[in-house]
């Protein structure tokens, strides 16, 4: 498992884009994890899946509410990873009205939580190899605090502890 002070794995997330701008096309965009979060200060959580219960009731809702004040805690995005593909990610973040509050990477293949040692194998249910859920305090590429929830709760990685700890 990843620890603190260590990088964050090289990988390449996708964000689903519904206009173009900056750079980016409609449509599915590769991410660079490294370059992506190069002297910036990231706040990065992790769900096992898209439109699940706790995920879309409690923890993407939070980090929307909470990101004016991350924000003005230095946090220069945020970031909501999980093992879907673009498309749903890109769906999940209309439904959740994240906007430019949060932004929605799939980790499609599951690569990025595979490096950083945080798979949750959910097979069983149905639903394959997940992220964990987790979330991590990232500044300049590299781990500054790591969340990582015990299986089927959810209580240290909600956006309120995240906010304590970009303030800390």
């Amino acid at each position: 498992m990843i620890k603190v002070g260590e990088s964050l794995p090289s990988a390449t997330l996708m964000e689903y884009s519904e206009v173009e701008g900056n750079g980016c096309s409609i449509g599915p965009n590769a991410v660079d994890v490294a370059k992506a979060s190069a002297g910036k200060t990231i706040a990065l959580f992790a769900v096992p899946g898209a439109f699940t219960p706790t995920c879309s009731a409690k923890h993407v809702p939070g980090y929307v509410e909470k990101a004016e004040e991350l924000k003005a805690a230095g946090v220069d995005e945020i970031w909501c990873v999980s093992v879907n593909d673009a498309f749903v990610m890109g769906a999940w973040a209309r439904d959740q009205k994240t906007g430019t509050k949060v932004r929605m990477l799939a980790d499609g293949s599951g690569d990025f939580s595979k490096a950083a040692g945080l798979t949750l194998d959910l097979t069983g249910r149905g639903m394959g190899v997940r992220s964990n859920r987790y979330s991590m305090l990232v500044r300049d590429g590299k781990v500054a605090t790591l969340n990582v929830e015990a299986p089927g709760k959810f209580e240290v990685s909600d956006a309120g502890t995240m906010l304590a700890q970009a303030k800390g």
